[in-house]
């Protein structure tokens, strides 16, 4: 089969297309023809050497695909050959193939394409785990989204819409606060030509927000904890405005928050069953009735992974950038 490999870490111009073994299903799995993968975040970290795989993961890139069971390992009879799924992965998404527990595959709703499936399994079980498991968001709360539009933030605003929450986001561009606001948000912050925490302040009536879901870390952390009213809720998903920082323990006191970091990569696979049983009850009934959409910036194919890494890195993207295998 096809996949795309590299050799060393470095710059995107690294990433090359190359011919590997197939893959065999072993006990318990699925094996997936792939038709469609995703760029995330964590896959340009791995390329550049500073996120590597998992133990036991495949060290090919790629966190989630859609594609249609071909092969049942040992004590596997469903899904059916020929169904179409979507999962998440601790990695080898960028590949004609992929072997999957069989417990991990979500069915494809019908009016979804392998391209549009292919953008959610890594982002939307992110947002919904985050915002619902973690940050205790309920209807009538308001949220505030760093990176409304990412493809976590693109999910999350739709999420919290749905459970009954507004939105507050901060983007880099009016155009993705537009963007943003389409999909529900009731306000956004360009936080390039306005200081966020006082707009925060000001949009909320100086009460702040229940839950911020953040992906800056230690540039933010403060901010994040002054804009939090008391009982609120700081939820922290990645560290790219740095992983260190100074905490005044009597700000969590007196306004009693609650703090906590998530990762799912390497999470064991029963915790991940239990959340794919979560998505499939809540969220993949929603893409079927319209109610939920995959906000899609662009498909590449998968032997221009190079240009859609790149795209990714230039942040001039809104929602997800998809990989279609061939």
């Amino acid at each position: 089969m096809q996949a795309i490999i590299f050799e060393q870490a470095g710059d995107a111009d690294v990433l090359q297309l190359a011919e590997i073994a197939d893959l065999q299903p072993q006990a318990g799995e699925l094996l997936i023809r792939v038709y469609a993968t995703a760029v995330n975040r964590a896959d340009i970290l791995q390329r550049r050497g500073m996120y590597p795989a998992p133990a036991g993961a495949s060290e090919i890139l790629g966190l989630e695909i859609a594609g249609e069971v071909i092969g049942h390992g040992v004590g596997v009879t469903a899904p059916a050959l020929g169904t179409r799924v979507c999962a998440l992965l601790p990695g080898g998404g960028y590949a004609q193939q992929v072997v999957i527990p069989a417990e991990l595959a979500m069915p494809i709703p019908a009016n979804l394409s392998y391209e549009q499936a292919a953008a959610i399994p890594e982002v939307w079980m992110t947002a919904y785990d985050n915002l619902f498991n973690w940050g205790r968001l309920s209807a009538g709360e308001r949220l505030l989204v760093h990176g409304g539009s990412s493809g976590i933030g693109t999910a999350a605003i739709q999420l919290a819409r749905w459970r009954g929450a507004e939105v507050l986001i901060t983007a880099g561009s009016e155009a993705k606060i537009a963007r943003c606001r389409e999909l529900g948000a009731f306000a956004g912050i360009n936080y390039r030509t306005e200081h966020w925490p006082e707009r925060v302040q000001a949009l909320t009536e100086q009460q702040g927000v229940d839950v911020v879901l953040d992906m800056l870390g230690a540039s933010y952390f403060n901010d994040n904890l002054a804009s939090l009213r008391v009982g609120g809720r700081l939820v922290i998903i990645a560290t790219m405005g740095g992983a260190q920082t100074e905490l005044d323990l009597r700000t969590l006191m007196l306004k009693r928050l609650t703090v906590c970091g998530t990762t799912l990569r390497a999470r064991p696979i029963a915790a991940k069953a239990a959340l794919t049983q979560q998505m499939l009850a809540d969220v993949l009934p929603r893409f079927a009735d319209g109610t939920f959409q995959p906000v899609i910036e662009a498909v590449f194919d998968l032997a221009e992974a190079s240009a859609a890494h790149r795209l990714l890195e230039s942040s001039q993207h809104v929602g997800k950038i998809v990989l279609r295998v061939a």
